[in-house]
């Protein structure tokens, strides 16, 4: 059984935090009069940085870090990756989908077309161009495509080779970028987006080849951070750039946050375990149900506790905020999220041969 490791959980808890504060300060702006301080709130948050960008994209590099090393050394490895990442993603989005509907019924009396909720059940609706029930969801398809795209890759025998990665993030930072410049279309600025997201991941994957498999070097690692930075500041420039308009995404916030996850995600990988915190690491534990829960915990608390304007309120709604979401996920983790994933590890096949720690992990683990 592999050890999780620290540095990743600390940079799980550091992403969806991010992730959580961008979405209750934008609950402030968008709803409350904030008088002089209105266009410093757009400023942090849309302006220069995004920060539920940043640590949507901080998630991403850790997938890439940790995703294509899931592949079990079982009889059926592909069938015993699929099924643990069904348990893994599927019961705890349910349970997202029905407190979402019963918070959304509360507050706003909402209901949703019923093709639109059978859609979500399954998590394809990005897929099929329905909408997400809610948007944060958006992520869980960029997820979905990498762990396609990996099992393909591994089928294919190509995921382990050394420069697959590389020859991915370079391929797809200068079509991209290409495109990014040369072409006007939202339709494929959008779908260049997906592309960067997905080299997000990959260059996780490169990051991880040399810290922990030695297979690559800083080298692979610089020349593929830097195509992979130029590229979304050509796309952002052209997705989010022009007259900003208010609504928190704009091309330098954008640019800025996939650019400093990066880094942040280099500086940890390069330091390991010598950057893990144990309380942070304690939130990225339980970071996707954080991820799932927090929204609506956000909704409850803006509808049925507001201390009032200024920036005492705005404190004490954060703040209060954070001291519900935590113990709220850590339930749904406790109570679904973990069950599930032991109940998964039940359908496994038998192992294909013993299993062997490679040696730049023999003293801190492989991330689950």
């Amino acid at each position: 059984m592999h050890k999780r490791l620290a540095f990743i959980d600390t940079l799980r808890g550091i992403a969806v935090l991010a992730v959580l504060l961008q979405h209750a300060l934008e609950a402030i702006v968008q709803n409350h009069p904030t008088g002089a301080y209105y266009w410093l709130f757009h400023d942090a948050i849309g302006y220069y940085m995004n920060f539920g960008r940043f640590g949507v994209v901080l998630f991403f590099f850790v997938s890439g870090f940790v995703i294509p090393f899931s592949f079990p050394q079982t009889e059926h490895p592909v069938r015993d990756f699929v099924v643990s990442r069904f348990f893994r993603l599927y019961p705890a989005y349910w349970t997202s989908i029905l407190i979402g509907l019963l918070t959304m019924l509360l507050v706003e009396s909402k209901v949703y077309p019923t093709s639109q909720l059978i859609t979500n059940i399954t998590m394809m609706q990005t897929f099929v161009n329905v909408p997400n029930l809610w948007i944060f969801y958006w992520t869980l398809a960029i997820e979905l495509l990498f762990y396609a795209g990996c099992t393909i890759l591994f089928a294919m025998g190509l995921l382990d080779r050394r420069l697959t990665a590389v020859a991915i993030v370079v391929s797809a930072a200068l079509v991209g970028t290409a495109a990014a410049i040369l072409i006007e279309n939202r339709t494929v600025s959008s779908l260049m987006e997906v592309g960067l997201n997905l080299s997000a991941m990959f260059l996780g994957k490169i990051i991880r080849d040399t810290v922990v498999g030695g297979k690559l070097r800083w080298i692979h690692v610089a020349a593929s951070t830097a195509v992979y930075a130029v590229f979304a500041m050509a796309l952002s420039e052209r997705r989010f750039g022009g007259v900003y308009q208010e609504n928190f995404f704009y091309s330098y916030g954008i640019a800025s946050a996939y650019i400093c996850a990066a880094l942040v995600f280099i500086a940890f990988a390069a330091f390991g375990e010598r950057m893990a915190w144990r309380p942070m690491a304690f939130v990225g534990v339980i970071s996707y149900s954080v991820y799932l829960m927090s929204p609506f915990v956000i909704v409850l608390l803006h509808r049925f506790f507001w201390a009032g304007d200024g920036p005492l309120g705005w404190m004490a709604f954060l703040g209060v905020i954070l001291a519900l979401s935590i113990p709220v996920s850590w339930v749904t983790f406790s109570m679904i999220e973990k069950p599930s994933i032991s109940f998964g590890h039940k359908f496994r096949s038998g192992r294909r041969r013993p299993a062997v720690l490679e040696p730049a992990l023999s003293t801190q683990g492989a991330a689950e």
